[in-house]
């Protein structure tokens, strides 16, 4: 349960503190007073998102605190677990703004992030306000109702489960299915740009500058051949051959060596000349006998080349390796939509599958909702003539759908509120008090059901008065004495006598600036406010009365 809330620099509250009654706490005011304002800050301590416009002094940073007990609380325990938070029987969540507008969240001074602290507030903490009794029209609010109120939680979750996985086989299925006609409309193109790569037979070790070079020496072979016929006479073959030249230089300088050993090293050096050219004239007499004009050969590397380079321009390319690149590319395509019906007959297989895994799930799910509805209409019924609705009618049409989200089941909750009226939708029927007494009714049908601490009406007594708001107010009572701390916001004196305790929410303009504030009110004060809801601002004595009689048998 909530022990203890602290707001500060919220809004118009500048600072103030309550400590709830475990059972029942009452909480009044006049329009604008802030009552809504704190329902605000109770949001922001659940998670809401929130800016500096919240800050009632833009230079101070807003804090908003509470303090609660649950000291057994299995899947608070849990979410604690998961997140490595240090759980404890009194367990303190608080928020903080700066005026730059940076949030930070804390659970027992550890930070943590909105998502973990709507988590947490979720299973600490039930808002009720006008806006929710509205969803009470909705198919989902209403499959909310029937779920709790059969303990689905398990079920549900492995529903959750199996139909994430059937979506995920059933987009595969559909995008293969959506792009196999896009691929076999590019398969015929890709094919020939497949097929003529392939026809061209290129070998990632085959080498485009050898061909080309080696052209190049073909269609120049006879001017080749007479070049090196020259330089080989010129170097062994002439009169004057280079050669003979440096034989008889090297006998001369023999000779010399003789007379000084200075002439010796030049000597050697000519020797090495001589064996130097006896090879260079060896290697040309064998390039000159390997070169041959062949025109076939020639032929054939032209028709090579040019077939490389058609190739590499239609690709937009200028390498060999770069084309081989792209026939691998080519092939992958190809292979894919050879192989498409086998891949889309595997992914239909695998989404036949989980839509049968999900059909056995979202089955036993309806089994659970469908046995509990009949019970629902009429616990839902006898709550109704408790809270002044002796002839109201509760239904609930039930509809198997295709599977969605949350099931193959579509409800809608009819009512009537009028002896012989048959049930329609809510939308229909249902005035502004019905609504909210039939929302108060569900709430307390579903508070056994639940782990929550803490409910907070607001204004669950909308569009009421007299003995049915006397009513709904034993109603709330009750609620509060079982296991749930209960606080309600009302403008019915009916219902606040039967506080345990009572806040009054008030403005003090005193001050340059209006401020918002809360006080307990005593005994005395309590009296005299209730008389005020009974009789005006200055109520008579017999509005004092009736105050003192409300709580007294409150």
């Amino acid at each position: 349960m909530l022990t203890n809330l602290f707001i500060k620099n919220y809004a118009l509250i500048r600072e103030f503190e309550m400590q709830p009654d475990p059972e029942l706490s009452i909480i009044t005011g006049e329009t604008g007073a802030g009552k809504s304002i704190m329902l605000g800050a109770i949001g922001l301590l659940l998670g809401n998102r929130a800016d500096t416009r919240v800050l009632y002094d833009e230079g101070e940073k807003c804090v908003i605190e509470g303090t609660f007990d649950v000291p057994d609380h299995d899947s608070l325990i849990h979410i604690f677990e998961e997140e490595e938070l240090d759980y404890d029987a009194t367990n303190i969540i608080r928020r903080e703004i700066s005026p730059s507008g940076k949030s930070r969240a804390f659970v027992n001074d550890t930070p943590v992030t909105l998502e973990t602290l709507r988590k947490i507030g979720n299973l600490l903490v039930d808002v009720h306000s006008q806006h929710d009794t509205l969803q009470l029209g909705s198919n989902e609010y209403q499959l909310y109702i029937i779920d709790t109120y059969a303990q689905n939680q398990a079920i549900q979750n492995d529903y959750r489960q199996a139909y994430r996985l059937y979506k995920k086989h059933e987009h595969t299925y559909e995008d293969l299915v959506a792009n196999a006609d896009t691929l076999r409309k590019e398969l015929d193109y890709n094919k020939f740009l497949l097929d003529e790569l392939a026809e061209a037979d290129l070998t990632a070790n085959e080498e485009q500058e050898m061909l080309e070079d080696q052209l190049k020496m073909l269609e120049n072979a006879e001017e080749i051949k007479t070049k090196l016929n020259t330089a080989i006479e010129i170097i062994a073959n002439s009169e004057y051959a280079v050669n003979t030249n440096l034989r008889q230089i090297g006998g001369i300088l023999g000779q010399l060596s003789n007379l000084s050993s200075k002439y010796t090293g030049l000597k050697e050096r000519v020797e090495s000349c001589l064996i130097e050219l006896r090879d260079v004239a060896s290697e040309l007499e064998t390039e000159e006998v390997n070169i041959e004009f062949d025109p076939e050969r020639i032929n054939q590397i032209q028709e090579r080349l040019s077939m490389i380079y058609r190739l590499q321009k239609k690709h937009n390319v200028e390498s060999i390796q770069e084309l081989l690149s792209i026939q691998e590319v080519l092939e992958a395509k190809v292979g894919k939509v050879l192989n498409f019906d086998d891949a889309i007959a595997e992914a239909k297989k695998q989404m036949d599958k989980s839509f049968e895994a999900l059909m056995k799930i979202a089955q036993k799910l309806s089994a659970t909702r469908t046995k509990v509805i009949s019970s629902i209409e009429k616990e839902l019924m006898e709550l109704l003539k408790d809270v002044g609705m002796p002839n109201a009618t509760v239904s609930i049409q039930h509809d198997v759908v295709k599977p969605i989200a949350n099931g193959i089941d579509s409800v809608n909750l009819r009512f009537s509120a009028n002896k012989g009226m048959k049930p329609q939708e809510l939308k229909s029927v249902a005035s502004g008090g019905e609504f909210s007494r039939l929302m108060l009714c569900v709430k307390y049908l579903l508070a056994d059901k639940t782990s929550l601490p803490t409910i907070i009406f607001d204004e669950i007594d909308t569009g009421i008065s007299g003995e049915v708001a006397i009513k709904v107010g034993r109603m709330i009572k009750r609620m509060a004495q079982a296991k749930h701390q209960v606080l309600a916001i009302s403008h019915l004196h009916q219902i606040a006598a039967k506080g345990n305790v009572h806040y009054f929410v008030y403005k003090d303009n005193s001050a340059e600036k209006t401020v918002s504030k809360i006080k307990k009110l005593s005994e005395q004060e309590r009296i005299n406010e209730i008389a005020k809801m009974i009789g005006g601002e200055n109520p008579s004595e017999s509005a004092i009365k009736n105050a003192k009689e409300l709580l007294e048998t409150a």
